[in-house]
């Protein structure tokens, strides 16, 4: 085999734990053979292509930034691949009304393994979502309620996946952020799966706060490509206190097999309740340590999942997942990549052509359906800072019927429908702080300003008569001192010249006189003296101390001037 630069011969043994599946190996076939499910076969000409790109990098390189071919994305982007997590509603919609919070801890474990294994055959990675997608869905369950899912790209660098899902009528919600991380390893490439989720049972007020295993294509620049979930995730209750472990064991050369799970769930103590173990894509177990009686918990392998169902493309806005990739993902299910290529190219130098422009006009950019989550001691969301976004809607009503009303109000959701409300929050730019021409705008992030030292009277004015403020920039605790009166400008005003702000058109006051009652006036009079009131009429008093004099500088004597008076 011809040596390839940057790459190691040298095999190594793999242990099944979190350090050992974070470093490359050659894959041989001393263990289990692996399915075609979780294969990739290549033909040369894709093969050199794929050669070309990653033996550029170098080990631990970061891949967000780097172009991949088409033949290896899953047509359909990361918001949407979110949706595997719901995908199983006969584990999920059943926790909430089992009564023992033991067995509710297990049955959220058991939901939470259940999705792994909905994915394409071989190794597919999705699209990144650009800077704003949205995507939304629903469910529609056997007992005729329905789950609700909104998504939306918070940041492009870093990527940040934001999404919220709700079935009211089984009291679940579930918000989270995903933000992959990928890196290069040598024969290997690795997305690690930062970021929570909270799964939150609204009827009994726990919270389960879970991560994800890290996702590893092995073999990408010789012998077959393979699919892996590898290293730990987590689930916790802090309600309870009870915790799981879950280990997902990546193949050793010499021992092991594909796709195993092992772990335990834990009481407050930090003690054994229950082992888990099997395979994700197959069938999973677990065994009461107390009893010592083993169980089946999920059948990955004979289970159909349920998708989500969306809006039909035509109803579907510019920037939402399916209307925005269509073209791209119809290229990649016919296998011509060449049309793939050129329609998703076009996306995302729409993305830099976009990201470009902001910079230069020193525009914030915002979510338009999430907020940052307002963590801290206090803060509405403390404890759930590594959201870092939450969806900006209170779904409180006391019904199911209220809530579903609430969620519908966020964005469309169902075909044909058509929100009331909009949360949208305008991109806007700073009038009166202009950016640094030579700082880069982060996406997802506040750009940095320059604030006037000592702002004219002028900019102070403008600013109290002109609502150009972004509300989500006030501080939480900030009130309002009245209502906001907006000013519309006519349209040869410049309204972002920090060095010539708007003038509005004079208009003359209007007398308060009309505004205030009689009964008013007569005991702002009783408090005021008449002298000082508008539109009184003060008697006449005595100006004999307010002479001018002035004395002659020759004769000394003092001349006094007088008014003229009739």
């Amino acid at each position: 085999m011809p040596h390839l630069p940057g790459v190691s011969h040298r095999r190594r043994a793999s242990l099944t734990s979190s350090r050992g599946s974070s470093i490359d190996e050659t894959r041989g076939h001393h263990g289990e053979e692996t399915t075609a499910q979780d294969e990739t076969v290549m033909d040369s000409e894709q093969g050199n292509m794929l050669m070309h790109i990653i033996s550029q990098l170098r080990p631990g390189a970061d891949l967000s930034r780097v172009t991949l071919p088409t033949f290896i994305l899953e047509p359909r982007s990361m918001l949407e691949r979110i949706t595997n997590f719901m995908a199983h509603p006969e584990t999920m919609l059943p926790i909430t009304k089992i009564e023992d919070p033991i067995q509710r801890f297990v049955a959220v474990t058991k939901f939470y393994l259940s999705g792994w294994h909905i994915k394409p055959p071989g190794v597919k990675k999705p699209l990144n979502p650009i800077l704003g997608e949205i995507f939304t869905s629903y469910w529609d369950y056997p007992d005729g309620t329905k789950g609700y899912y909104i998504a939306e790209q918070t940041s492009h660098h870093p990527p940040k996946s934001s999404y919220f899902f709700m079935a009211p009528e089984h009291h679940i919600r579930i918000d989270g952020t995903l933000k992959p991380r990928s890196k290069f390893l040598g024969n290997s490439a690795a997305s690690m799966m930062e970021g929570i989720a909270i799964l939150r049972l609204l009827n009994t007020g726990e919270r389960f706060f879970v991560t994800q295993p890290n996702m590893y294509a092995r073999g990408i620049l010789f012998g077959t490509m393979k699919y892996e979930l590898g290293d730990h995730a987590f689930i916790k209750c802090p309600e309870t206190g009870l915790s799981a472990d879950l280990e997902f064991k990546t193949k050793g050369y010499f021992s092991g097999t594909y796709n195993a799970i092992g772990g335990f769930i834990k009481d407050s103590y930090g003690k054994n309740l229950y082992e888990l173990s099997g395979l994700w894509n197959e069938e999973m177990y677990i065994k009461d340590l107390t009893t010592g009686k083993k169980e089946l918990l999920f059948d990955a392998a004979h289970t159909k999942h349920t998708p989500p169902t969306a809006r039909p493309l035509e109803e579907q806005e510019e920037r939402e997942s399916q209307r925005l990739w269509h073209d791209t993902t119809e290229a990649v299910k016919r296998r011509d990549q060449e049309a793939a290529t050129e329609a998703k190219a076009k996306i995302e130098d729409r993305q830099r052509e976009e990201a470009a422009k902001r910079n230069n006009e020193g525009i914030d950019w915002h979510p338009q359906l999430f907020r940052r989550v307002q963590g801290g001691h206090s803060g509405s969301d403390e404890g759930e800072e590594d959201l870092d976004w939450i969806i900006n809607a209170k779904v409180d009503g006391k019904t199911p019927e209220e809530q579903v009303k609430q969620i519908l109000q966020i964005h469309a959701i169902l075909p044909g429908q058509k929100p009331e409300r909009q949360f949208n929050i305008p991109s806007r730019a700073n009038s009166l702080r202009p950016v640094q021409s030579n700082q880069s705008v982060q996406e997802g992030a506040p750009a940095h300003t320059i604030h006037p030292a000592h702002p004219t009277q002028q900019q102070q004015s403008v600013g109290n008569l002109i609502d150009l403020d972004d509300p989500s920039d006030r501080p939480a605790n900030a009130q309002a001192d009245g209502p906001i009166h907006r000013i519309s400008l006519p349209r040869d005003i410049n309204t972002t010249d920090p060095n010539n702000p708007p003038t509005l058109p004079f208009q003359t006051p209007k007398s308060p006189d009309k505004d205030i009652s009689p009964d008013t006036k007569a005991k702002i009079a009783q408090e005021l003296p008449p002298s000082r009131l508008l539109h009184s009429n003060p008697k006449e008093e005595s100006h004999a101390n307010d002479l001018l004099k002035r004395k002659d500088s020759d004769t000394l004597e003092e001349d006094e001037f007088h008014d003229a008076q009739s």
